[in-house]
């Protein structure tokens, strides 16, 4: 049996929307993860989603899923999500703490 391919494909960004690893300790991490959508409610894959921290510099960058899922493991505190597609752009602030952080990103042309 083989293991289940968990990049992207066509890269070697891990698959965004893959189940979070089981030996991830939620008490401990903090996770920012969402879908990103248009304004129509539409997902967007295939696009970037930018995780800049509380200065506006550059921290990482994800490719979202075919359904529009991304996910940061990030440290808790003010982060700025910033998401460029063909759709449109979107930025979203973003205060966050141990533990799952769901947020809904929206992009508009």
């Amino acid at each position: 049996m083989t293991a289940p391919n968990s990049t992207a494909a066509g890269c070697a960004a891990p698959d965004q929307s893959a189940p979070i690893p089981a030996g991830v300790d939620l008490e401990k991490e903090t996770v920012i993860t969402g879908i990103l959508t248009t304004a129509d409610g539409e997902a967007v894959g295939g696009a970037y989603v930018r995780l800049l921290d509380s200065t506006g510099e550059f921290t990482a960058e994800v490719v979202t899923s075919p359904e529009g899922v991304f996910r940061f493991f990030a440290a808790p505190g003010k982060w700025t999500l910033r998401a460029l597609s063909r759709q449109g752009n979107g930025d979203l602030a973003v205060d966050a703490n141990r533990g799952i952080n769901q947020v809904g990103l929206n992009v508009a042309a």
